[in-house]
């Protein structure tokens, strides 16, 4: 990844925090026709032997990724946080230069990792049951895997696949208008919040984070 000094991302549990919040990675595996599917995955930050965290996640059997995990292990999950259009209309310095472009800002986690593949039927039950309680526990009546009859949640149990990645790496990219001055940081937090309504959480989120960055009292470390 192309990671500018000024957009990482260096504090561990920032990054942990971006994958509890949006845990739809992207699974890449390399080959001689590299793979790419999205698969939701439940991080264990207390696990992996590198100290970096763990994660799991199952796909389907029919899927022939993981025989390719089986084989090698090998495989990179790229997590997609909040990400918004940013006009240069934006930037107070456009009013005494045009020297502005639009652009892009998004915040982003690459784990990387040699995966182990579970077929085991309590592993996967559990897995499955730590993944819903995770997503449902929001929920005004969370669901529970076990409110399912025990036959057809069985029959499921043997239709999937376990994945166990330690992550041996993890990379963030914040690029949040870092390399913009503070009065064109300040113009893009007022843009996106002005589009909040319409373009959804997306800009609201994006607007946070770059208000976060230009906060006096913001420190990395």
């Amino acid at each position: 990844m192309y990671l500018p000094a000024a957009f990482a991302e260096d504090r561990l549990e920032v990054k942990h925090g971006l994958i509890r919040a949006y845990p739809l990675g992207m699974l890449l595996i390399p080959g001689a026709v590299p793979t790419a599917d999205l698969v939701p995955f439940a991080l264990y930050p207390d696990e992996g032997e590198a100290g970096l965290g763990m994660l799991r996640a199952h796909i389907a059997r029919a899927n022939p990724a993981w025989k390719a995990l089986a084989a090698g292990g090998e495989c990179l999950v790229v997590f997609q946080g909040p990400e918004a259009y940013i006009s240069p209309a934006w930037y107070a310095s456009k009013t005494t230069s045009h020297k502005v472009v639009p652009t892009w800002n998004y915040a982003m986690v690459q784990v990387r990792g040699r995966a182990r593949v579970v077929e085991d039927a309590a592993w996967l039950g559990q897995q499955l049951r730590a993944l819903t309680a995770l997503q449902e526990g929001a929920m005004p009546e969370p669901w529970e895997v076990d409110d399912a009859p025990l036959d057809f949640i069985e029959g499921l149990l043997k239709a999937i696949i376990g994945i166990e990645i330690p992550i041996a790496s993890i990379e963030g990219k914040w690029k949040v208008s870092q390399n913009r001055g503070k009065a064109d940081a300040e113009g893009v937090v007022a843009g996106l919040n002005s589009r909040a309504a319409a373009a959804g959480e997306g800009a609201a989120a994006m607007a946070a984070l770059v208000a976060e960055r230009i906060a006096p009292d913001f420190r990395q470390d």
